[in-house]
């Protein structure tokens, strides 16, 4: 017996000395990826250029929805080869127990302020084509308690089960050990909230965290690990999914 299901192990791909110009690298890989969920920041001498394509959590009046990511494919400029990767996708054993297993902990998150029998799965096993990969989305949503403020549904959700695991607690545990870097802002969340306290927030992940003082470059990728998962294919999995950015950042083909 282990002591979790599930834990999304992250690796850093970092590299020093680097000056660049973030805007126009932002606008460069954005055009490349057309991801839902990119924002650029800067504060100070600190950059994030985030093109992600996962949401966190939405809220519209008083319903809130979450649609956690697990399950990842390349995509193939050949048109029968992408087709094929896609179906591979949708069939995997492997990544429906990964996202399912996510999506319990997600409406078990949702349940905490949600009205009674609210809580619904709208689609399970979804998978979408993006620019760069095929992901396989379930979509959560639930009804606000009507005396529920909207900042305790953000903190009953957060961190976001798709970046630590399930159980939450003890993957965060094991992740707090065996990482050999901090996340910062990686796999936290970046959003905005309306006057009327609607909001919504992303996944911060297939990002850059630029230090400009430091001209520190910093990428992170992660992916789920279970009893099902094989070492090679987890890294490479992290591959693919900063393939996009690395090669337009360093100028370098990446083979995955």
């Amino acid at each position: 017996r282990g002591d979790i299901y599930e834990m999304n192990y992250c690796q850093e791909f970092f590299s020093e000395n680097v000056k660049l110009n973030a805007e126009v690298l932002f606008s460069s890989i954005n055009k490349k990826t057309k991801a839902p969920f990119s924002c650029f920041l800067h504060l100070d001498d600190k950059y994030l250029l985030c093109f992600s394509p996962e949401r966190f959590l939405r809220k519209k009046n008083q319903q809130i929805l979450s649609q956690p990511i697990k399950g990842t494919r390349k995509r193939s400029d050949n048109q029968e080869l992408d087709s094929i990767l896609k179906n591979e996708l949708l069939l995997s054993e492997k990544d429906k127990s990964e996202n399912v297993m996510i999506t319990d902990l997600v409406r078990n998150d949702l349940s905490k302020y949600a009205s009674k029998a609210s809580v619904k799965i709208e689609e399970l096993f979804g998978v979408y084509s993006f620019a760069q990969v095929h992901q396989m989305i379930s979509t959560i949503s639930a009804e606000l308690e009507s005396d529920c403020n909207f900042v305790d549904a953000i903190k009953g959700a957060f961190p976001m089960g798709s970046m630590t695991g399930a159980p939450k607690r003890k993957a965060m545990e094991l992740i707090e050990k065996f990482e050999a870097t901090k996340r910062g802002l990686f796999s936290g969340s970046v959003g905005y909230i309306t006057p009327n306290a609607d909001f919504d927030f992303n996944v911060v992940i297939r990002s850059i965290l630029y230090n400009a003082s430091k001209k520190y470059f910093s990428v992170t990728a992660g992916g789920a690990i279970t009893n099902r998962s094989v070492v090679e294919e987890e890294h490479k999995e992290c591959l693919i999914k900063v393939k996009a950015i690395l090669e337009i950042a360093s100028g370098e083909k990446v083979n995955v």
